[in-house]
């Protein structure tokens, strides 16, 4: 484990429609020690509706209930927040990587 708080973790959440949640989050290591606000100002310029957003293209594990009900269950995932933490990284690209590539994802 490292011995300062430069990694970013990646907070988000699945809620179907009946309200019901699963949390995760992602790892994310910053060698350019970038700005916890800039980086949530940045990841919230590409979020849909300034909460959800597409895991398939923004490459993180897309969280779901097991039990998939075609009339609350949907695909996006929600942001929840960002926090620097010692934890060691769950990807293997940075955080400016990781921004570039929600950039580059496709518009909604």
């Amino acid at each position: 484990m490292n011995g300062s708080n430069t990694n970013i973790k990646f907070n988000y959440l699945y809620r179907d429609g009946g309200n019901y949640k699963v949390w995760g989050n992602e790892i994310l290591y910053n060698p350019d020690s970038l700005p916890l606000a800039e980086v949530e100002e940045r990841i919230r310029k590409f979020l849909i509706d300034g909460e959800f957003f597409d895991p398939k293209y923004w490459l993180v594990k897309r969280l779901k209930h097991d039990d998939w009900i075609p009339e609350l269950d949907h695909t996006w995932n929600e942001f929840e927040s960002i926090e620097l933490t010692k934890e060691e990284p769950t990807f293997d690209y940075s955080i400016a990587e990781f921004l570039d590539r929600i950039a580059h994802a496709p518009p909604y």
